[in-house]
Parts: C-alpha cells; structure tokens; sequence
C-alpha cells in the first residue's frame, strides 16, 4: 500500500473506501481505477503516474485532512498510456465497473458502483498488438532451484508458446541472454543465489513467495490447466521443471485474474541439442542488438527479410538458438536451397505479405480480449494458407517445407465458415457491432431491416413536423438521457408553446437557445428502433460468441497453420537474401573442418554497400584433425583484424541456423559452443575494470570451452603491463591449443607470441597486410600467411589526429626503443638518453622540397584556357617528363 494512503475509516467516503479497500491488495503496482470513462489514480500512485505519463496532477476532496492527489486516463486511449508505464518499470492493475451506475442505485443511493480488477499488467503479461514488436517474442520466464537442480521455464503468452528446459547452474546467464526475457520469476533464495549473474544482464526478476514454485502443487496446477489427469502425455519432467511451470501458470492465474490465456503442451528442449553463446559473446557478436542497444547494425536488422511477423520471431528464435542437430540443419539449409531455385518464390512471398499475426489473434480470442478483426485474422490466414497450397499444387518439396504444407490444409470448414458471417473489412469491438455480413442470420438481418428502416421513419417524420409547425429549421435528434427529440430555436417559442401546435408538440426541456420537445409518434417509433438495435447488437455478440468458441476449438492446429507459414517465409527470406547478397550454401558435417573460402561480414559489407566502398573478403582455414587449429592473427588496429574475427563467427553460426552465409564457399564442422572476447570496457557499477572483465571473460572461455567450440579473442591481456599482459596471453594460447583444443581465431599485438606457430601443434600465423607509403600506412584488408613485423601504432594515431608534435616525439621514443631492443638495452636507459619533450615546439616540422619540372610545368598550365588538342598535348609532354 501507498505510504501516505491511510487505512479508511468513518469519515472516508463510500467510493474512497472502495479504492482503499482495494489498493490494499495490489500495493505494488499502480490502481487504474474505472470512473465512468477515465481510469483515474490516486495518492502516491497519482504522482508517480503523472510524472512518468507527463500529465496534470490535480486535487480530489481530502483524506484525513489532506488533500488527495489525482490525475486520470482517458478509457479510450488507455493502451498507450499503459505502454509507456510498463516501460519505465511499473506494473499497474486495471480495476473496471462490473455493473453500470443504475445497478448500484437500485442497493440505495450513497451505494458505489462494484469495481474489481480484471487484470495485472506487467512486463511478461502483454498481448495487446499496440503494446508488443509484432516482430519480436515477448517472454515471461521462471527460474526454479529444487535442491541441487534449476530448470527455466517460459512462455509467450501473446502465440501461446511454452518452453522448459533443465539448465546447469553455469549455463543460466547464457540461457536467459538468449531468451531475452521481458520478466524473469524468481524466488528470494533463487534471486540472492543469481544475484550477480542477473545484474549482469541488467535483469531485476519478479519475487514470488515459495508457494508459487512448489514442484508438487505445480503439478496440479498444470494438469488443471490443460484439462488432463496427468502429465504424461507431455513429457517426462523432473522437479525443477514442474517448478519452474507451475510458477509461470501460477504468475498468469495471478495476473490474468484466473482468465488462462492458451498455451500450447509444454516443450522440454535439451541445451545439448543448441549452440551455446554466452551472453558477453551475444553482446559482441551483435546477434540481435548492437553494442548501441538498438535493433539497427545488428546482425538480425541486416538478414531480417521476412514478411510476416511470425517469421520474423521465427528467424529471431533461430539466430539466437542455432542448432547442434545435423539432420535438422541440412533440412533447413535445403528447404533454403529450394527457395533459391524455384520460380514460385516471388509469388509465395506475395501471398505471404497478406499473412496476418494468427498466433497473437489466436492469443487475444483466448483471453477474451479480441474482437471481429481477430476472427477476420484467422479467416484471411486460412485464405492465404489456401492459395499457397493452390500455387504449390504437386511441386516436390524438402522435408522441411514438405511438413510445413503439410500444416496448411484442412481449414475448408473454417475459413468457409468465417467468409461467410464475417465483413471484409470488420470493426475493432465487438460492441460496435456491424461486423457480421448480411445473409448470415435471418434473426439478424430482421432486426437491421427494422432498426435501418426506423431511421427512414424518422427522416420521414422530421419533414412532415416541420412542414406541420411551418418551422423549416426543425429537427430530430438523439441523446442518451432524452433519447429521440424535437428541437427548434428559441425564437420559435411562443408558436410551439400555443396551441394549436402544442397539442401536439409535448415541451420537454429548454435550453439557452433551443427548446425541445416530443409526440406521442415519437415516443413509440423510438421504442422500436432502440430494441431493434439492440437486438441486432445482441445477435451480433452471439454469433460473435459462437464464432469465437468454434476458431478456439481449433486453435491446435490454427497453430500449426501458424509455424507452417512462419517455415516458408522463413525460409523464402533467407533465399531472397542469398540471392541479393551472393550468398552461399554451406556444407555443414560432423568433421572438425572450418573452411571459409572469400568471407565477408555482413554487417559491415552492408554498410559498406551503402557508402560504395567494396568489402575485401579473406579466407579462413582451421582445419584440425583431432587436435587444436588456432590462427594467431597479427596486425595494426584499424587493418581489419576485430572484423575477421567476428566474421568467421558469424558464417559459423548462420551455417548453423540453417542460413546460406557470406562465402564463395564455406564448410563447417559442428560448432558446440561459440565464445567470444572482443573489446571490453569498465564495469563501474561493480567494481571491475576493463582488464577485469576482459579475465572474466577469458576464464570462462577457459573453464567451458569444449574440442568442438569456436573461440575468437582479440587482445588478450593489453589491459595491463606489457610483460604481464604478454605472459597472460601466452598462457592462455597454450591452453587453449592442449586442453581446451578448440578451433580458435586469436589476434594480438604480442609479436612474441608468432614463435608458438612452430611449436604448438595447429597454431599457425596469419597477418592483416597494410602498405606503406611515403610514411603513411594503406589497409589492404587481406589476410595473409605470416607474422606481422611492427603494429604502426604511430601511423593510425596519425590518422586518428594526433598533433604533429605527439607524433613526432612517438616515431623518436620508438626508434629509439626498437634500437634498444635489439641491443638488449634497458628501456629506462634508453629513455634517460632521449632528448626532453619540448612544448615549444607545438609546429610540426617542415620539409623542403624542390618541385620537379613535371610539377612547375603542371602548375603553368590553365585548363580553362586549353582546347581539347592542347589539353591532350599537354598531357603528353607531362608523361615524357615523368619517364625522363
């Protein structure tokens, strides 16, 4: 409860101590309380609320002396106000009028109207369209400890979508980084065991009390919540699972107010069947956001050329889980390949275009929040499923493909059934009525008949009053207090108050300018007209109702129509992609091979593209045998190296989601795990600085890496002293090349560390080439066999601006230092030898320079003067002067 809302007593009205009564119960989360159109808050609440919303905050009689903060909500724009509150962290419970004002005056006068919360809106709870990235999952999760073991559990309630999976204690942040979950469940004992590794992903979970987590009750609570004696049928589970589940169910009967929302038989997944990432490497390699926090100049925001909201969750779920099955890989891979050749693509994807969000629709009829445009969801999905299987007909299909058309058929009844009772383009609500097509229901139709001729009646009448009180400017109106009525101005008053007019014309009401008034006719047209429009109204829910109840009976496989489109867009996009980017299919095999041949990163080839530089593309080959194939890559910064690194990591990853990858050519034994170190930064908030993390980081490479995973560190131990960070380093390759045995991409400024190619068994040189000319240093991009000589530190500080003087004082300290170097000099000696910085000297150094014939007489010459034959003699005379 609100620190400064009181417990209600004698002197608090009837509806403040309704809002009391229930805020007590929901004192965590901000009371959207139902006031006739607005939703209005107060105390605390007000003021959180108008501060985050931006809203007035005013006053609203007193409680215990003091005034009562209020501000309120519009009912009718609610949606928009509740996404930018769960967005900065609030959860709010959304309390409604049960019964209208004129139920609760029946129970007295001072009686208040009944209010209950229908629903808790939080983080994980979303499903309304308006409030979620139709492009994105949004998932609830749970984590559960029983004893020893700890399971996580999620769903999406929005598609309905169920998961679980047992997940050792080391693998939790890898796990919960890949789901990226909107809210996390967690019990104390759970949230202080996790507390460092949730901070780390900025995850602050939802505590829940240790009944919500209990194994037992949990399977309980499931089988009630499929309907089913046992569990069985869905899967062995074990404690920490049933854990797990039961508090995610728990959590949605909570805030769902017991109103379930349709979820598919739980999913058990193995994480030995997925490619593990860890969240630090999610976070380098740009899978789903780049190190900005956005969407934009990450991986997904470059491959995503799906057309469906489906499957772009679909390919988020793939790019985040690549598999470690290498029969559900090639199928992937040929359903893309048959994507590629067929000359159905373009027509497929077209029809797919007018595929609508089924799953969410789906979601939305569950919970009782759709309308008429989620049964015409389903209806134009079905359709679309239809006249794919038309274009389809008898074409051979991959297995993958094969299956998912398999998904499209046998919704005939159903999308004959929802043509027919539905209109093309339907309302949002039903209470606006007007959604079902004349012709389904004669009740219905009768009912429009009488409730649209009623409004020809009263056009009809209106003429022939006004033509009866010779008052041109009469008119019939509507409003819910006086229902139908005749209105003229006040300057006809005494006319309409005489007789013989006000035998009539019975005075109802008068107003400043108007006067009103009604007839006997009047009074009994508008009873008819109102029933029948309520009528139609009522017929209209019910079809509603029933269409409803007949679309949720075949949500099962509504959801399997679902994925089998999500499957072809899918894949249809990674063809349309491949071909646009010259992509190529991998050979993916259960060898420890890792060959690239013409790489590219395609991120960075993208941007590229858009400036019209050319990517330079670069071969890698890490091929292994049994034991370890470690490339040791040197060269300066800016050359290209961080680039190389990422780009392999991705081509393995992609290859592995079932994508063709950025390559001539490409074969990829199974990657177990992929890791990454690449750049780091301070952990300020605890305590860690750059070169901490960066050991973090590299000491759970070290600890978990196994012979199948793929590492690619860059810089390991320039964090600290040259001879600390170089000794680091060392050690590090050497373990890596005989225990961990990876397959591993390793860049450095440790030219020391070159001499390990010849004595470490798969460890072999490559260097990025640059170019030097006329004292400055060209990127070629290419990577090459060999160690790198030097690191041209001082020519990229050049090119980053560096003052002259800065750079000058550079290039002598180095001379004299490699000088020093190679005579075994101590450094200090050396730096006791070399002339004092000075700041005087803040120009740079000039050189003279005697200009050549060639150039005195190229600077003669004036084009504007020129005619195209002197022009041209004169370009002669320059190239013989050059060759001279």
């Amino acid at each position: 409860m609100n620190a400064n809302v009181k417990a209600p007593d004698a002197s608090v009205t009837p509806m403040m101590a309704q809002y009391l009564s229930i805020k007590a119960d929901y004192a965590d989360a901000l009371l959207f309380y139902r006031m006739g159109d607005f939703y209005e808050l107060f105390f605390d609440d007000a003021a959180a609320a108008a501060e985050a919303l931006d809203i007035a905050l005013t006053k609203r009689g007193k409680h215990d002396g003091d005034d009562i903060p209020m501000c309120g909500v519009p009912v009718h724009a609610a949606e928009g106000y509740l996404l930018t509150l769960i967005r900065k962290g609030f959860r709010v419970a959304v309390c409604e009028q049960m019964e209208p004002p004129s139920e609760a005056k029946k129970r007295g006068a001072k009686s208040v109207v009944r209010r209950e919360v229908v629903r808790l809106v939080t983080p994980g709870t979303l499903t309304e369209d308006t409030l979620l990235d139709a492009r994105r999952h949004n998932y609830l999760a749970a984590l559960a400890r029983v004893r020893d073991d700890w399971a996580l559990a999620w769903c999406d309630i929005s598609t309905g979508a169920f998961h679980v999976m047992p997940v050792g204690q080391s693998r939790i942040g890898a796990e919960i980084a890949r789901l990226s979950p909107s809210e996390l469940l967690t019990t104390d004992a759970v949230d202080e065991t996790m507390r460092e590794v949730l901070g780390d992903l900025c995850v602050w979970p939802t505590v829940l009390g240790a009944a919500s987590f209990d194994s037992t009750a949990a399977e309980g609570r499931l089988c009630t919540a499929y309907g089913v004696s046992t569990l069985s049928g869905f899967g062995t589970f074990d404690r920490a699972e049933l854990s797990a589940m039961g508090a995610v169910v728990d959590y949605l009967d909570i805030t769902q107010k017991g109103a379930l929302p349709r979820l598919t038989p739980p999913r058990s997944e193995a994480t030995s069947r997925l490619m593990q990432i860890d969240a630090a490497t999610r976070r380098n390699l740009e899978l789903t956001h780049s190190l900005q926090g956005g969407r934009a100049g990450s991986l997904l925001s470059v491959i995503d050329r799906t057309v469906t909201a489906a499957g772009a969750r679909l390919l988020e779920r793939r790019l985040s889980s690549p598999s470690r099955d290498l029969s559900v890989i090639r199928g992937r891979l040929e359903a893309v390949r048959w994507a590629v050749e067929t000359p159905l693509a373009d027509r497929l994807r077209d029809a797919l275009r007018r595929v609508p969000d089924l799953d969410r629709a789906l979601s939305r009829l569950a919970l009782d929040r759709g309308g008429p445009r989620d049964l015409a969801a389903v209806r134009n999905a079905c359709e679309q499923a239809a006249d794919i299987l038309r274009m389809l007909g008898g074409t051979d299909l991959p297995t993958t493909l094969d299956e998912a058309r398999a998904a499209l058929s046998g919704f005939d009844a159903l999308r004959g059934t929802l043509a027919a009772a539905l209109v093309a383009d339907p309302p949002l609500l039903a209470r606006d009525g007007g959604f079902i097509a004349a012709g389904h229901d004669a009740a219905l139709d009768e009912a429009r008949q009488l409730r649209d001729e009623g409004r020809g009646v009263i056009a009809r009448m209106q003429a022939d009053y006004a033509q009866q009180a010779g008052i041109s400017g009469l008119k019939i109106k509507h409003n819910n207090v006086l229902g139908y009525f005749i209105e003229t101005t006040a300057t006809h008053r005494d006319r309409m108050l005489q007789p013989p007019l006000s035998d009539t014309f019975i005075h109802r009401q008068t107003t400043a300018n108007q006067l009103r008034f009604t007839t006997v006719e009047l009074s009994e047209i508008e009873t008819r007209i109102l029933n029948a429009g309520g009528e139609a109204l009522d017929i209209e829910k019910r079809l509603f109702a029933d269409l409803r109840a007949q679309v949720l009976d075949a949500a099962p496989a509504l959801s399997g129509l679902a994925l089998g489109l999500a499957e072809f867009d899918l894949s249809l996009s990674l063809a349309d992609l491949s071909r646009a980017r010259d992509w190529t299919m991998p050979q993916v095999d259960d060898s420890r091979a890792f060959r690239i041949e013409g790489g590219r990163h395609p991120v960075v080839e993208a941007a590229l593209e858009a400036s019209g530089t050319p990517f330079v593309a670069n071969d890698c080959a890490l091929d292994a045998g049994d034991g370890a194939a470690v490339m040791l890559l040197t060269g300066p910064n800016m050359a290209g190296k961080s680039t190389f690194l990422r780009q392999n990591a991705l081509i393995a990853l992609l290859a592995q989601m079932g994508s063709f990858v950025p390559a001539r050519a490409a074969r990829v034994g199974l990657v177990s795990q992929i890791f990454s170190r690449v750049g780091a930064s301070d952990d300020l908030a605890r305590g860690r600085s750059t070169f901490m993390v960066e050991m973090v980081e590299t000491a759970a490479i070290l600890n978990q890496a196994d012979d199948r995973a793929l590492v690619i560190l860059d810089e390991i131990g320039r964090g600290t002293a040259t001879y600390d960070g170089l000794s680091i380093a060392w050690a590090v390759l050497e373990h890596l090349q005989a225990v961990n045995r990876v397959r591993g991409l390793f860049a450095t400024h440790y030219h020391e560390l070159t001499q390990l190619a010849g004595k470490l068994d798969g460890v072999r040189n490559a260097t990025v080439a640059v170019k030097e000319w006329q004292g400055e240093v060209i990127f070629l991009h290419e990577v090459r066999d060999g160690a790198a000589d030097r690191s041209y530190g001082v020519q990229v500080a050049k090119l980053a601006g560096l003052p002259a003087p800065v750079i000058e004082r550079a290039r002598t300290v180095l001379q004299a230092l490699e000088e020093g170097e190679r005579e075994r000099a101590a450094p200090k000696a050396l730096i006791d030898d070399l002339p004092l910085f000075s700041a005087a000297a803040a120009a740079p150094p000039t050189q003279s320079k005697v200009a050549s014939e060639a150039e005195e007489r190229l600077a003669a010459l004036n084009p504007d003067d020129l005619s195209p034959r002197e022009a041209l003699q004169a370009l002669y005379d320059l190239k013989a002067l050059t060759q001279a």
